[in-house]
């Protein structure tokens, strides 16, 4: 006797929201890879010299890699605020005995991301 097994289409992650990001965000990590990559070359044409850094910036002008990092961009702030939004469940903080509510939690996430980068920018800008 066999089971009923309900076919399964290709597009079932947009049938729910909560699919979809789910789906989104396990794909964003393919772009915080990029990112890492990308890294990686601009580190390699600064040591190879000002030639090669010169021609690391004309192929990052290009429009397809222009596209390709703003791409990049939003999914790496999806990956961050989904991963913001889930930590209250992977950790447990507690001051004094009691346990720090979940939204203290993800403000923390927050305020630190928003003075790190501030940081950056200011040595960026500086």
């Amino acid at each position: 006797m066999s089971v009923y097994e309900r076919p399964v289409h290709l597009l079932w992650w947009l049938e729910r929201r909560s699919y979809l990001l789910f789906v989104l965000r396990e794909l964003s990590s393919v772009f915080v890879a990029w990112t890492v990559v990308y890294l990686l070359l601009l580190v390699n044409a600064v040591s190879d010299g000002p030639t090669s850094y010169q021609r690391f910036l004309d192929r990052s002008g290009e429009w397809w890699m222009v596209a390709i990092n703003v791409i990049t961009m939003l999914f790496l702030l999806l990956h961050v605020v989904t991963w913001f939004g889930l930590a209250p469940r992977a950790m447990v903080v507690k001051a004094r005995g009691h346990r720090v509510p979940p939204r203290q939690i993800v403000a923390a996430h927050y305020l630190a991301w928003l003075v790190l980068s501030a940081i950056v920018a200011w040595l960026v800008l500086r």
